[in-house]
């Protein structure tokens, strides 16, 4: 009795004892917040066991850092830091829950590219459970007022300080040697960071996560043509011709690229209540004329949409932390799909988009891609009721693009982004013309109101184009940045696809996005080759006939015989119509069972591994070492940022002050076919 009254003592009126409580609160909660938060995936008793004491050691060390101070001062710095290391925290349960991953440093210091509609998407993902995270701070601050625990102002001695901070060093050194035992190359090889916080920590992570960060800035400053040797020399070596029969088949045609936001596979062919939730889109996959992929998945890391963009337009990746096109979108030498377009066969490039110009910096980005216009939500009419999320809805940017399209020179490579259908998927009563599921989870249950509102856009813009003729001229290019749905939804996507589990595999074909080719006179069909959206430029490129042998992309034509079929997933994980990987596991695509494999299987899966992770190891060199600026085909002209302007006046001044007899305004007698799209938005209703 005795002894814990006087261990008791000594935790409330000691300042080492104090740091304990604080050290100890801190390790609980953060070991509850993994296993009740983050989907970290520790199999075994040595992961389950690192999983349990890696908050210990930075804990230790950080929270020490008050050991230092004198008084009272001392406590509150103890408090302060304890403050920040649990906020961080909280961050990350935020940021983890729309998007299975976690902050870095690259996409905090670009968050202001990506800040649009950003208070209302944390209010729809916070939970009230989350603010539990602070509860042992409160608990403290009430037992620090209360006096249950006293001050003790009294100097520590430095050598116990700088001991407990030796401690600490030594328990996060002994947990990056188990770490490494039980996972070779972790810090080396690794693409997930799941697997650094899983091993390590989340405060481990962030270290890494800046030291990545910093070790990338350097290696720009320091690259040099010699750095591109091993890109090309891999390129190379991996060349797989494109499909013969297509090539030049959309000769001289329009591109229309309608980036189909949020938009998973499933979608197509779903029904909800016996109503199809896509049924234009449906129509146009299974049209002869069409070229529908239904083993095309998405493969964007943090950077999302920006990630999908990055490999539409340079078949490049994007990056393993943050988002390519915000960090380097202004400073990079880049060979575009626009620029190619241009320089090659004289396409007019633009992009529309119904949100903020300066999202994902693509105000500067598509100069470094070389698009002659970018048109955001500026040029369009914004009143209230138009504007939802994260841009206009998607019925009105359609309805007062067409202005804009119709003054176009021609052939015109044009993309044209959604939006209506992001995250978190609401859509005010008057648009909703289909019941929400009701798997119970609220993020989950609006996504088929938002799909099938984007359906009828998409809808009213494919007659317009057949009334005006546009049609017959142009290839339209569908495909969907990344899933909508993401992978802490197992449950509501388990109900949603009438599956008894939903798993980790699962999730990873779940990854399935729509890709399609549609094209009067293309000779179309449901094609099952494996294969991403790193591959959709040479697959362009092939069907317009244009060469890009000598260009630096890390895609192949879909349609070649001789596609490799391996899809690189940005944390390193893989699928193959044979194999698919998850973390460590291995399973077999066509069945979803998970495989033991033999010693030649083992190797076989290894090689394919070490494929994936050359191939995203390569791009990566190319974007953070900027190596593009050492390098450009004979054919090529560098792209100068500075030579375009956004200017609303000033790009519209070149379209309609001197229209081109090429566009179809002109074409139209020098009429304008806004009075042939027909919108049933409830907004534009006089």
């Amino acid at each position: 009795m005795e002894r814990t009254k006087s261990f008791f003592k000594w935790l409330t009126q000691t300042k080492l004892g104090f740091f304990t409580i604080v050290l100890v609160l801190f390790w609980l909660k953060t070991y509850f917040i993994y296993l009740t938060k983050f989907n970290l995936g520790a199999v075994g008793p040595m992961q389950q066991f690192l999983l349990l004491i890696n908050p210990i050691p930075s804990g230790m060390l950080l929270l020490g850092i008050g050991l230092f101070f004198k008084g009272r001062k001392s406590y509150w710095i103890i408090l302060v830091i304890d403050f920040l290391l649990t906020l961080w925290l909280f961050a990350n349960i935020l940021y983890y829950r729309e998007f299975s991953n976690f902050l870095s440093f690259s996409i905090i210091k670009t968050s202001g590219s990506t800040s649009d509609n950003l208070g209302k998407s944390i209010a729809g993902i916070t939970l009230a459970s989350d603010f539990l995270a602070f509860i042992d701070i409160a608990a403290i601050i009430v037992l620090l007022i209360t006096k249950v625990i006293k001050m003790d102002v009294r100097p520590l001695k430095l050598k116990v300080s700088l001991l407990v901070e030796l401690l600490a060093v030594s328990l996060m050194g002994l947990n990056l040697l188990m770490a490494q035992k039980d996972r070779s190359g972790l810090l080396t090889r690794t693409f997930d960071n799941n697997y650094i916080v899983k091993y390590l920590g989340i405060n481990e992570y962030a270290i890494y996560d800046g030291y990545k960060m910093a070790q990338t800035n350097a290696q720009m400053a320091k690259a040099n043509v010699s750095d591109l040797r091993s890109v090309r020399q891999y390129l190379k070596a991996n060349y797989v011709k494109p499909n013969p029969a297509y090539n030049g088949v959309a000769k001289g045609k329009n591109v229309l690229v309608i980036h189909l936001e949020s938009f998973q596979q499933f979608l197509i062919g779903y029904k909800w209540k016996g109503k199809e939730v896509t049924p234009n889109l449906n129509k146009i996959y299974h049209q002869k004329d069409t070229i529908s992929f239904d083993n095309f998945f998405n493969q964007v890391g943090q950077g999302k949409t920006s990630d999908a963009e990055m490999m539409l337009e340079n078949s490049l990746f994007g990056l393993q932390s943050g988002s390519a096109m915000s960090t380097y979108g202004t400073s990079n030498t880049f060979e575009s799909a626009p620029a190619i377009l241009h320089q090659q066969a004289g396409y007019t490039t633009a992009v529309m988009h119904g949100g903020a110009g300066s999202f994902w910096n693509r105000d500067n980005a598509y100069k470094s891609f070389g698009y002659q216009y970018f048109m955001p939500l500026s040029y369009f009419k914004n009143k209230p009721g138009y504007y939802i999320g994260y841009g206009l809805k998607d019925k009105i940017f359609f309805d007062q693009s067409i202005k804009y399209i119709e003054r176009l020179p021609q052939p015109f490579y044009l993309k044209m982004i959604t939006v209506t259908n992001h995250y978190p998927y609401n859509l005010d009563k008057k648009n909703q013309s289909i019941d929400k599921t009701n798997t119970g989870d609220e993020t989950v249950d609006g996504y088929v109101q938002t799909a099938h509102y984007l359906d009828q856009a998409i809808g009213e813009l494919m007659r317009w184009m057949k009334k005006t003729g546009l049609d017959k001229k142009t290839l339209i290019v569908f495909y969907g940045d990344h899933y909508g749905i993401s992978g802490n939804h197992h449950k509501a996507s388990a109900e949603l696809l009438k599956k008894d589990s939903f798993n980790d595999f699962d999730n990873l074909q779940f990854q399935r996005v729509p890709l399609m080719f549609h094209m009067k006179g293309l000779k179309g069909g449901i094609n099952h080759t494996y294969g991403g959206e790193i591959d959709v430029l040479p697959t362009l490129l092939n069907l317009l006939g244009i060469k890009d042998k000598d260009t630096i992309q890390f895609g192949y034509d879909l349609l070649s015989k001789n596609a490799p079929q391996i899809v690189a997933q940005r944390n390193g994980d893989f699928i193959t119509p044979e194999y698919s990987k998850v973390g460590s596991d291995y399973y077999d695509t066509k069945t979803g069972e998970r495989i033991k494999p033999d010693k030649k299987l083992k190797a076989k899966l290894t090689a394919i591994s070490n494929k994936v992770t050359t191939q995203l190891s390569l791009s990566d060199r190319v974007i953070d070492g900027n190596l593009l600026r050492f390098y450009r085909p004979k054919w090529f002209t560098t792209v100068k940022p500075k030579d375009y302007d956004y200017n609303k006046a000033t790009s519209l001044k070149r379209l309609f002050d001197d229209p081109s007899k090429t566009s179809l305004w002109y074409q139209n007698h020098q009429k304008s076919t806004q009075k042939d799209f027909k919108t049933d938005a409830p907004e534009l209703k006089k």
